[in-house]
């Protein structure tokens, strides 16, 4: 049910941002105010707690958004906190910011390393991308991973490049104990 409510109210918001022509405008909105939530979990905590009124919970939105970002946007967070749905926000969220990721053609990349990346190992790494996929834009998460002894292993969507040297150690044991199984089978 939680997934279905969620997807209905980034649908919706989805298609208000592509007739009233405000893609941008509601994708920096919803990011901004994704942030916001997220580094004042006391906010949250408020607008989910019992024994605040939806009155008051819908002053407190009023009070904090109002005028700052768009008018369709606040009445959708009203529409949420209405319905009693406010613990969904994030995934309405979500759930909007990936349809407007997929509509615009940014993609996502997630790029593990054994060691950091200096700023231009970033931007080569994010030049060899975006020349390899049809994304026109990316949005770059950076990891260390002192495991991966080197290289690195990239994941863009369901897609994983694993170029790590524990990888290529643990594919050349695999093949090696396989000969020696080979080879022992050959003996007897």
């Amino acid at each position: 049910m939680a997934k279905l409510a969620s997807g209905t109210y980034a649908d919706a918001l989805y298609e208000l941002a592509l007739e009233t022509d405000c893609v941008d405008t509601l994708f920096e909105e919803v990011r901004e105010i994704r942030m916001i939530l997220r580094e004042n979990p006391e906010l949250a905590g408020l607008m989910t707690h019992p024994r605040i009124t939806k009155e008051e919970k819908l002053k407190v939105i009023g009070d904090i958004f109002d005028g700052r970002v768009s008018a369709e946007l606040v009445g959708l967070m009203r529409i949420i906190i209405e319905k009693n749905h406010f613990d969904e926000l994030d995934g309405v969220f979500s759930c909007f910011l990936e349809r407007i990721k997929e509509y615009k053609n940014i993609g996502t990349a997630y790029v593990t390393s054994a060691m950091p990346l200096r700023q231009e190992q970033k931007q080569m790494v994010e030049k060899r991308l975006l020349d390899t996929t049809d994304y026109v834009e990316l949005e770059m998460h950076y990891d260390v991973d002192p495991k991966l002894i080197g290289g690195m292993v990239i994941r863009i969507g369901d897609r994983i490049a694993d170029s790590s040297i524990s990888t290529k150690l643990s594919n050349l044991t695999r093949k090696l104990t396989n000969i020696q199984l080979k080879a022992g089978e050959q003996t007897q």
